[in-house]
Formats: structure tokens, sequence, C-alpha cells
């Protein structure tokens, strides 16, 4: 798998795979876990504990501190799978990883044809360290 992990961890859940890119600044409520932008097409969707496949984020660096509080709260994916790397997305995944050691892995598959499979798995471990990403489909 071409995959590269930009914040490591271990975590399993449902998969859930959003259809626009996010901004977590004004997009995403980090008290609930569900979006909140009103024109994205998964509008009131729960992204709390779910592997969320999402192409890229979208907009402020500010949706690093929203990420990084849903994470300290609990309300956070377990993991995002991106299909191109964002910086504000992994910014804010490892600032609560080293402020409160709660992980929430974060990676990107360079293959759009593989994240596509993938983002149809119903469930799935990830495992993304320095040396490998694994990514096992659960029933």
């Amino acid at each position: 798998m071409s995959a590269r992990s930009l914040v490591h961890g271990h975590t399993a859940g449902p998969v859930l795979k959003l259809d626009d890119p996010l901004s977590f600044w004004g997009g995403f409520d980090s008290a609930s876990g569900k979006v909140i932008d009103r024109f994205h097409p998964q509008h009131g969707a729960c992204l709390s504990s779910a592997i969320v496949f999402i192409e890229r984020g979208r907009g402020s660096s500010s949706g690093a501190s929203v990420l990084a509080e849903a994470i300290r709260l609990g309300t956070a994916p377990a993991a995002i799978i991106l299909l191109d790397e964002d910086a504000i997305i992994t910014t804010g995944a490892l600032v609560a990883q080293m402020l409160y050691g709660i992980d929430c892995p974060v990676v990107a598959i360079r293959d759009q044809t593989e994240w596509q499979k993938l983002s149809a798995l119903p469930r799935m471990v990830v495992e993304s360290g320095a040396e490998s990403v694994v990514i096992t489909p659960q029933p």
C-alpha cells in the first residue's frame, strides 16, 4: 500500500467517507463530534469514533485547535485517512497526542483507487507507525 503515516497510533472502528473536504473551524462541532457546516453533504453526521476518509481538509489553520479539542473531549474521529496530506489536520492530531497523550492516527494514502477501495469498507483496524501503515478490514 502506498501510504504515509502523518500521526502514529493504533485504532479500530467503522468507516465514514466524507464526500467533500471539511473545515474543522466552523464546519465541525468539537463538543458533539458532528458536522455542522450546513452546506456539507454529510451535515449532521457524527464523526466520533469513526475512521474518517476525507480527501483533504478545507480552511482555516484554526481548525487544528478544534480537532485537538475534539480529541481531548473524546468526540473526534478514531483516525483520519487522507488522500492529500493536510498540515492543519496533522497539526491538530499531533498537538493532542503531545498535550493529552491521546492518539488519533492520520494517514495519507497516495493512490486514489486504493483510497476509494478502502473507504468503501464497513470497518477497519489502522496501525500507523514510523516504519509502516497497516490497514486491516474487519467484518
